[in-house]
């Protein structure tokens, strides 16, 4: 498929003119626009969208291991923890 055909093309528009409150109303909306874009940006740049998704990875990656030591028909490691005192 050629490249200028992948994309619809916008055609020439006659010149308009765009009254105050239309105006207003569209620098309002690209604001909003602009508000969103950062705050999903932030989100992304902070990573706390993937927190819950490692805590479950750990959670099942623990599980999996408990299904396979029973599957050998042993036990895990067993860990002793010092007591305080």
């Amino acid at each position: 498929m050629p490249a200028e055909n992948r994309w619809p093309r916008i055609d020439a528009m006659e010149p308009k003119e765009v009254g105050d409150r239309q105006l207003d109303a569209l620098l309002e909306r690209l604001d909003a626009l602009t508000a969103e874009l950062r705050s999903l940006n932030r989100r992304l740049d902070s990573g706390e969208n993937l927190a819950p998704v490692v805590h479950e990875l750990r959670s099942l990656s623990e599980s999996l291991q408990a299904l396979a030591y029973a599957a050998l028909g042993q036990q895990g490691p067993q860990v002793r923890r010092r007591r305080a005192g």
